[in-house]
């Protein structure tokens, strides 16, 4: 058993509103500089749809993450010599009007401001911020698809309607049945990550500490493979800095004890921060195994922090009892593998992501009021059940769940089906403590979970305090291993080439007995 912490992420769907207060947030503190504009770290897409940039899901275009051959992992987008092929022209890389249509664009702001009397309003033009030419066409922006504005255009490509008829797909993208709910994308920072095994120079790495994905910007040559490789499509580059960028997952807050920036000024308050162990001896088989076990193999490396062994273990491998104690407090664990309520985003990318999802509920199917309340409806109205469904008439939820099944769970319905009774039964069981003043436990126990468990899932996605949610360790940089030969991923199958140490920089100073004297 080789422990590793990483730091984790979780995002409750339930209770995101879309206000993107977390890209604004994101966007002030470490994209708001020339060559940086198109960046959205953090960005927020309504689904249906097709994202930001357009079609990142569709890997069979830009052939991100990893794939099984021959009982190995092979990153899909090919081996060096298929690199190399592409050197000058990728075809498998995003290009700009994926991102923001035509050109990377803003308004003329001045115009509005100008003192000159006009017989007309001013407008404020769209103008290029690359080649500043003015009254360009816009035709697409990281915004194009919120609130389901567009739905009914490019939704008829999003990749999650896939294993759906014709017809259906139709049906659910009418207006008068439409669904959509919001969905918060950073860096997921992999435990296995294809932008890492991508690299041609090794700028690209994993931190042993805490897991952050970083791109070392002094050996960073701008590639470009890493944007490809990634199958969530992270990676960005700068055209003024001649350099790729991603989230940092806000490290400099992180290593004095508070949350990213996105994290913080959330203002639904879905999401949560925690520190989680994982097996490293693990990783390469739950990579391997099929699709409808990938999350169930993914949950298995994650190690329970209260396990005497594992504890032992941590140890040994050098993780700290601050962080040892910021395991066992983890919001993440409980909501990913205790309670099983939290599901990866595209697990069938191979590259472990170490950011988890609740699964929206959403409004039942009824008969829309034609002949409502009747026998078709899922409402029991004027009994207990009153707006609340059973937790086995899922199949009634707006959200089709095979579309859920395709973005949380690599097309098995299982996984999500277990978190979304489990969170209908805790609505349940809660309506039964404040409005029958009986605990209803048998709905609990249909679901595999306790009143303990209920009052714990409660409490992490409704009472939660600041430091409940965000239970982030300070790290010990007198403990991390800050050597040129640190791992940047795993050895045998993540690089595709070995990795020359890094260049240490010259650095002079004054040596204490001789201050005139100065030495490397």
């Amino acid at each position: 058993m080789k422990v590793k912490a990483q730091n984790s992420m979780t995002f409750n769907l339930e209770k995101c509103i879309g206000c993107n207060t977390c890209t604004v947030g994101c966007k002030n503190v470490w994209t708001n500089r020339e060559g940086a504009e198109y960046m959205w770290w953090n960005n927020v897409e309504t689904k249906p749809g097709v994202g930001y940039p357009r079609r990142w899901e569709n890997q069979q275009v830009w052939k991100g993450g990893w794939v099984r051959k021959n009982g190995e992992l092979k990153l899909r987008y090919g081996g060096r010599a298929y690199q190399l092929s592409n050197l000058f022209f990728n075809p498998h890389m995003p290009e700009m009007r994926d991102y923001y249509g035509d050109d990377v664009y803003t308004f003329t702001y001045e115009d509005l401001h100008d003192p000159e009397k006009l017989k007309q309003q001013p407008v404020a033009r769209p103008k290029s911020m690359v080649t500043e030419q003015e009254n360009i066409p816009i035709t697409w922006n990281v915004n194009w698809e919120d609130n389901a504005g567009g739905t009914h255009v490019t939704g008829k490509d999003d990749v999650n309607f896939a294993g759906m008829s014709e017809q259906e797909r139709e049906a659910c993208l009418r207006f008068r049945d439409v669904f959509y709910f919001y969905l918060p994308r950073i860096c997921n920072h992999c435990v296995n990550p294809a932008c890492v095994a991508a690299c041609p120079s090794g700028a690209a790495y994993k931190r042993e500490e805490d897991g952050v994905v970083l791109i070392d910007q002094t050996r960073c040559r701008n590639w470009r493979y890493c944007i490809s490789a990634c199958p969530y499509k992270k990676p960005y580059y700068n055209w003024v800095s001649g350099k790729m960028e991603k989230c940092i997952l806000c490290y400099p807050r992180v290593e004095a004890g508070m949350p990213p920036v996105c994290f913080h000024t959330c203002v639904g308050k879905i999401r949560s921060f925690g520190v989680v162990f994982y097996d490293m001896d693990r990783v390469p088989q739950a990579a391997l195994v099929e699709d409808h076990d990938l999350v169930r193999a993914h949950r298995e490396v994650i190690l329970d922090p209260a396990d005497p062994a594992v504890v032992a273990a941590a140890r040994a491998s050098g993780v700290s009892d601050d962080w040892i104690d910021a395991a066992q407090r983890s919001p993440v664990y409980k909501l990913f593998k205790r309670w099983e309520l939290a599901l990866p985003l595209h697990p069938e990318f191979r590259t472990l992501p170490s950011l988890f999802y609740l699964p929206p509920l959403s409004p039942a199917i009824t008969s829309a009021g034609k002949v409502s309340p009747d026998d078709q409806d899922v409402f029991d109205m004027g009994t207990s059940k009153d707006v609340l469904i059973d937790p086995d008439e899922l199949d009634q939820m707006r959200v089709p769940i095979r579309y859920l099944a395709s973005l949380f769970a690599a097309g098995s319905e299982e996984p999500v089906r277990i978190s979304l009774r489990r969170q209908l039964a805790v609505r349940h069981y809660q309506r039964s403590l404040r409005v029958e003043r009986t605990p209803n436990v048998d709905v609990l126990k249909r679901v595999g979970l306790t009143e303990e468990d209920a009052q714990g899932i409660v409490r992490a996605l409704s009472l939660s305090f600041y430091n409940e949610r965000f239970v982030v360790p300070t790290t010990k940089r007198e403990t991390a291993d800050l050597s040129p030969y640190t791992e940047r991923g795993f050895a045998g199958y993540t690089a595709m080439s070995p990795l020359t140490p890094l260049k240490r920089r010259k650095s002079y100073h004054k040596a204490p007995h001789d201050p005139d004297k100065e030495y490397e």
